[in-house]
């Protein structure tokens, strides 16, 4: 394997439809755990509310596309342990055949791939590859597993992506 890294920008942008976990509210105190092999990443959390706004970015270090990205979905409590909200794998595999397509003089906005919900994937809806000023950003809305109901809306982006296991050498500046 090589010990060159790609960088995933994974934003993280909103919750939709999250369980009610804090039953005198009817409500939640959502946070998003973000882990891959040796890294992990926590939200922020967001007080009573079941569609919370996050906006945040986390960058991860990949090696390996083979290698799970896992998000987890959890309601904070004070007194307790957090309670699970339901979880989801972020699979980048669609991503990189997009950038393996070598797609450099494509108009902005151009959808190079639409990747369809299906049993193999978590996701709630079609996600599209879009070019967008020389990179490849990819839409996702994650329907959560484990749970009653919830969905994450996340984007990704790899950046010098250059010697990634599982990957035709590419590099994006």
């Amino acid at each position: 394997m090589s010990n060159r890294t790609g960088l995933l920008r994974i934003r993280l942008l909103r919750g939709i439809n999250l369980a009610i976990r804090d039953a005198p509210t009817r409500s939640s105190d959502p946070y998003v755990v973000i882990s891959t092999a040796n890294q992990k990443f926590k939200s922020r959390v967001v007080k009573k509310n079941c569609n919370p706004q996050w906006n945040e970015e986390f960058t991860l270090s990949i090696t390996d596309i083979n290698t799970p990205i896992k998000l987890a979905v959890f309601d904070k409590d004070r007194f307790t342990k957090d309670d699970g909200m339901g979880d989801a794998e972020i699979d980048i595999k669609p991503y990189i055949e997009c950038l393996n397509m070598g797609l450099e003089s494509l108009p902005k906005g151009c959808v190079v791939k639409r990747v369809q919900p299906s049993r193999s994937n978590n996701l709630a809806d079609e996600s599209p590859c879009v070019w967008n000023d020389g990179k490849i950003i990819q839409d996702m809305t994650l329907r959560l597993q484990n749970v009653e109901c919830g969905e994450i809306a996340i984007q990704i982006q790899l950046f010098n992506a250059s010697g990634i296991k599982g990957m035709r050498t590419y590099s994006l500046s």
